[in-house]
């Protein structure tokens, strides 16, 4: 039976049992209900208590006075600004130094390309404050070990390098994700451009660097244009390392001041959410921007006509130019963790001249503490519940997106996608609120359950967008051979589609576990002290100023993180995903 034959047996199958279909029709509408109620209901919660202006625990009262208190707090001007500041100049710097560094692994000759591709890949992973330790280990302009060497350096009077400052957070920022992004965007993207306008170029006398400035950036401009919306929405939700890094010094962003609102006493919950719906508009607006745009571009870059594999030579620049983005993705990988390390040992974090300052003492009081042993629990509890609800909801989402014929598929497929444009801290806060109002039905707010809920959400657009790119490889000959057979889409999607998504619902769940072990941003408002993960007892620590322990607490996260993303890149390979 070809194709064709199939697919009209199963047309005729579906027109003979309306009943299946209003069965499945109600299935998926419910579906979709659970999806909009998860990620529409705390965004709701969130704009309608911007206006609760009650006391917590009294009487409802509506008003503008969290408003009037967000807009007119000392301070709120300076962090809308810095926040804004801090994330334009980033993507500026990240695009630039992205759009170079993907081209030569994806275009060039330099050896070692997929190593090179590995590392940028790997420090995306990080997490973001056990590398902003390592820095500071380096880059403290009292005690970092960089600032110190070069103070023995003639004519320098003062440490060149301050961490703790606006340049500081930047440097940081393009450390972590900021230029490891890009890299993992735009490089599949280069390796899958049109050859023949390379080689037109060549033929017209142009070098290697002419080519990609004169032709290939400005044929890329709409995928470049892309990513940098969608990183530049990924910067606005910054929360971590400005804590760290900017409060000490008194720079704010959007994100702290929501964190300083909540942790007021009392707490200024009006205020905080508030501050929140607005910088959500501008996200949203930002979304919206970036998927008009996606809507009327029409990406054919890429042909099978002039396609040719044949990398650009760079002549006797090639070894120099591996040696510099070898040192890149050495300077954003092992540098910062191979000191972050270092730390754990120390007496006195950062000071290298007092007597004898290393020791085991670090070590041996965290990992005797039941506290971490509480707390490692938790984020192994987080982890994997996360990734369980991840695997199951996101695949059937995927399936319902990719695979069926329901009328509000598109629907799904933006509810979806909509909570990456939901900073961590504003999606922890809507989902503070929402856990408060059905408190008294469902019990969950201070639970585990709580942080399983808000991680399951905040992974949902990561894991159902790599199901739908595993779904759209499959044929739909399988699908319809079951449902001529009898077979409802439900029993087609356990028995059939499940065993096929396997080596990927793997690699969905080693992803979720990933974020769920590193995050800090969406769980910080929902955690108590009887919940809280590792990521938010390291906080504790280095908000403390217990560095020596935060080093401790950073190094089991990242080994836990690592060994999470090498299983994933692995599995990965077998049908073709990469982070």
């Amino acid at each position: 039976m070809n194709g064709g034959e199939s697919t009209d047996q199963a047309r005729a199958f579906s027109r003979a049992n309306p009943v299946r279909l209003d069965a499945q029709s109600l299935l998926l509408t419910l579906l979709l209900a659970f999806i909009a109620f998860l990620v529409v209901t705390p965004l709701f919660l969130l704009l309608l208590n911007s206006f609760q202006v009650g006391k917590p625990g009294g009487a409802v009262v509506y008003g503008l006075e969290g408003w009037r208190l967000a807009f007119t707090s000392l301070g709120i001007i300076d962090a809308i600004y810095n926040s804004f500041s801090l994330a334009i100049t980033r993507q500026i710097i990240a695009t630039i130094v992205g759009i170079f560094l993907a081209w030569l692994l994806a275009r060039t000759n330099i050896p070692m390309k997929k190593g090179l591709e590995f590392m940028f890949w790997l420090s995306f992973f990080l997490p973001a404050l056990p590398v902003t330790l390592g820095w500071i280990l380096l880059l403290d302009p009292k005690y970092g070990l960089l600032n110190q060497l070069l103070s023995k350096v003639p004519f320098v009077q003062i440490p060149p390098f301050d961490i703790y400052s606006y340049w500081g957070i930047i440097w940081v920022h393009l450390a972590t994700t900021g230029v490891s992004l890009k890299v993992m965007l735009l490089t599949p993207a280069f390796r899958n451009l049109d050859a023949s306008l390379e080689e037109s170029s060549r033929v017209a006398g142009a070098g290697p660097m002419r080519t990609l400035l004169r032709i290939i950036v400005p044929v890329m401009m709409p995928v470049l244009l892309v990513t940098t919306i969608l990183g530049l929405i990924r910067s606005l939700e910054a929360f971590e390392i400005e804590l760290i890094l900017g409060v000490p010094i008194g720079l704010h962003v959007f994100s702290t001041k929501i964190h300083s609102f909540v942790t007021h006493e009392p707490p200024q919950f009006p205020a905080a959410t508030a501050l929140g719906t607005f910088f959500l508009f501008i996200l949203l607006s930002l979304v919206a921007l970036q998927r008009l745009y996606l809507g009327q571009r029409s990406f054919v870059t890429v042909t099978g006509k002039g396609f040719s594999t044949r990398p650009i030579s760079l002549g006797r620049w090639k070894y120099p130019v591996f040696a510099a983005v070898l040192l890149i993705a050495l300077s954003i990988t092992l540098l910062p963790t191979a000191f972050l390390f270092l730390g754990t040992f120390m007496k006195l974090f950062g000071f290298f001249n007092i007597a004898n300052p290393f020791t085991l003492d670090n070590w041996k009081g965290v990992l005797s503490d039941p506290i971490l042993l509480r707390s490692l629990k938790n984020t192994l509890v987080l982890g994997f519940s996360a990734a369980g609800i991840g695997i199951f909801v996101s695949s059937l989402v995927a399936y319902v997106i990719v695979k069926s014929r329901f009328r509000a598929r598109a629907v799904l497929d933006f509810l979806s996608w909509l909570p990456w444009s939901i900073p961590g801290i504003l999606l922890g806060m809507a989902l503070l609120w929402t856990f408060l109002l059905i408190h008294k039905i469902v019990p969950i707010y201070g639970t585990m359950g709580a942080l399983v809920m808000a991680m399951a959400i905040s992974g949902l657009p990561v894991c159902v967008q790599v199901m739908k790119s595993f779904l759209m490889q499959l044929g739909d000959e399988l699908e319809e051979a079951s449902m001529v057979a009898g077979a409802s889409w439900l029993t087609t999607y356990r028995r059939i589609i499940l065993p096929l998504l396997l080596p990927c619902l793997i690699v969905v769940g080693l992803l979720e576990f990933i974020s769920a072990a590193r995050n800090i941003s969406t769980v910080v408002l929902l955690a108590t002290g009887q919940t809280r993960p590792l990521s938010l007892l390291m906080l504790d620590y280095a908000a403390g100023a217990e560095l020596e322990r935060a080093t401790v607490v950073a190094t089991v996260i990242v080994a836990i993180v690592v060994v999470a993303a090498l299983s994933a890149r692995s599995l990965g390979g077998q049908f073709s995903i990469r982070g």
